[in-house]
Parts: C-alpha cells; structure tokens; sequence
C-alpha cells in the first residue's frame, strides 16, 4: 500500500472519529497541511491542520513551537508559531471541528463552510480564511480527484454481513 494511500485511510478514520461533517475531503485537507504526515507538526504534535494556540488559553495536550512559511502581502515570508499538540489524529480533526465552529461568527467563511453541501463546497469555502495560500483550495480539490477511487471506497459504508471494500487502516 503506497504512503498516499495509508495516510488517506487513515485520516479518513481520524475524521469520522473526530466527528468531520466531510471525513474524505478533510483528509484530503490534512494530506495537504501536513505534507501526508511526514510534516514535524504531524509526527510531534498530531497536528495535521496547522492549528495555532490561540493567545489566552490552550488547546490539546501541550504547545510545540516551530517556524512557519505564511504568504503575507504578496510573498512568502517564515514566522515563529505555537502550535497545537494533539494527542492522536481524531483529536486534530475534532479541534479542527471546534475551531471552525467557535470562530464561525467573527469569519463568516467558516458559518457557510459548515453549512456546505458538498464537499467541495466545503474545501473552496474554508480555504478562504483557514490558509494564507491563496491556491490552497485547488490544492486540496487537486488530491482529492487524484484519489477520488480510494476516497469513494472509503466513504461506502459496508453492507450487513460483508467487509468494507476499502483498504486497511495503517496501524
């Protein structure tokens, strides 16, 4: 089984746990953020979205502080961040969930995002606020057509009496 396609079915899982109103998309989002877990963020802190401690309280487990690449005024520049240490992937994707929610008044992005009907829908309108790269969106869509066999199989639920046709979940 190729890299993609452990992280895909395993993230997929993660998101289902974590309670994601679109688990196939989302962790087409997260094969993105975390470069398919191989990101210092993914291994050392389970975070899979680029999740930031926000000032004044802390989420998850604990703080990892790492320089980041944010496109700021029209370039690339790297910053320092605190980010969110999860302590396994359904976290991430659950805190992702919450941070979408808690913030959906002040970014009205994230209020329509949850309100999608599609997952596309979703990715396009997330995208807005979520990231700096101005082409995260078609990123994401990018993996997600690239993967949409594996991704389709991961969605179907099992029938009664019959196993699931998609792969086994990485350990």
């Amino acid at each position: 089984m190729s890299l993609q396609t452990e992280f895909l079915t395993r993230a997929t899982t993660a998101a289902r746990q974590g309670g994601h109103i679109f688990p196939e998309m989302a962790a087409c989002e997260a094969a993105l953020e975390s470069g398919w877990g191989l990101s210092r963020l993914a291994r050392e802190a389970n975070n899979l979205f680029g999740q930031k401690q926000d000032r004044g309280r802390t989420e998850g487990v604990g703080t990892l502080a790492l320089p980041t690449r944010e496109y700021l005024h029209d370039r690339w520049v790297v910053v320092d961040a605190d980010w969110v240490r999860y302590p396994d992937w359904a976290a991430s994707f659950a805190g992702r969930m919450e941070i979408l929610r808690a913030l959906s008044l002040e970014f009205p992005d994230y209020a329509r995002a949850l309100r999608a009907s599609t997952p596309e829908q979703f990715v396009q309108i997330v995208s807005r606020r979520w990231s700096t790269d101005p082409r995260r969106a078609g990123k994401v869509l990018s993996i997600y057509d690239e993967h949409h066999r594996l991704l389709a199989a991961l969605a179907a639920p099992a029938s009664p009496g019959t196993a699931s046709h998609a792969p086994d979940a990485m350990a």
